[in-house]
């Protein structure tokens, strides 16, 4: 089976090459100096010359707060209409859509209870509401597609939360951390093999949710992530920290047990990535 993925420099794109490999098998890494998702000729013209019978779309805008403003117009062409055009794509060629998502396309404003796939949307950011136009895209126009939300994501190539903590604690012996925003840790190896997993078991096609087990504050997941640092980490409101976008204070998803899949413990996930980048 021919394999594209998108966004092939970015965090997730980076994590599921090294899974590929590590299996063995081939496939093509398209970051946007090779494939402009946003151009519908270049895709089509890609598309037909390479023919890619499995699309893992990780290519996405991410800067959450400058999609508000500055990386507003750039956001929207990214998520909503390079998404589309990726969409038409693969229903023109016959190829399944493995899209990624957010649990910012829920609103985010309860305060228990797991949001189901299925669940009333309200997105508050402008970066959920691209990221719910990609998904109703590729609704419309796929015939075979994976739609996958996640959430608060870190792995071991690109910039997350993980890294932000370590790299203060080198510098501070005392940090304030958010404890009223409550979700999953993702790490990006437990999402790439979610991803193959949906494909490699032929799982119904559909829309699936992603995170490892648990739940915590991000208060407590900088405490796990610390614990063997000599720094004090302390709790605060969100007041304290106001964004641009608006972050939601509950985004607890449904994982996707049913499929069959083991879902580590965030604290689990957590413990074998920071082993991984001490060693």
């Amino acid at each position: 089976m021919k394999i594209l993925i998108t966004g092939g420099n970015g965090q997730l794109g980076q994590e599921l090459q090294h899974l590929l490999d590590e299996r063995g098998i081939a496939y093509d890494a398209a970051d946007v100096d090779v494939l402009d998702i946003t151009d519908e000729a270049k895709v089509d013209t890609y598309f037909a010359k390479n023919r890619p019978e499995i699309v893992y779309h990780c290519a996405a805008y991410t800067a959450v707060d400058k999609a508000e403003g500055e990386g507003k117009k750039v956001n929207e062409l990214v998520n909503a209409v390079g998404s589309e055009i990726m969409a038409k794509a693969c229903k023109k060629y016959d190829a399944l859509m493995v899209y990624v998502s957010t649990d910012y396309v829920f609103d985010g404003l309860r305060t228990e209870g797991e949001y189901m796939p299925d669940d009333p949307k309200g997105p508050r950011n402008e970066y959920g509401r691209t990221k719910l136009l990609g998904e109703q895209a590729i609704e419309k126009y796929c015939d075979k597609y994976y739609i996958v939300r996640t959430a608060w994501v870190y792995g071991k190539w690109g910039h997350n939360f993980v890294y932000t903590m370590l790299n203060l604690a080198k510098n501070h012996d005392r940090l304030t951390v958010v404890s009223d925003q409550i979700g999953r840790p993702t790490w990006t190896r437990t999402l790439a093999e979610f991803l193959t997993y949906l494909v490699d078991k032929n799982i119904e096609y559909g829309i699936y949710q992603c995170s490892n087990d648990g739940q915590c504050s991000w208060y407590e997941f900088a405490k796990e992530i610390l614990k063997d640092k000599d720094v004090e980490v302390v709790p605060v409101s969100s007041d304290e920290y106001p964004t641009a976008a608006f972050r939601p204070p509950y985004s607890v998803m449904h994982l996707a047990k049913e499929t069959g899949f083991e879902f580590p413990m965030w604290q689990d996930a957590l413990a074998e990535f920071m082993k991984q980048i001490e060693e």
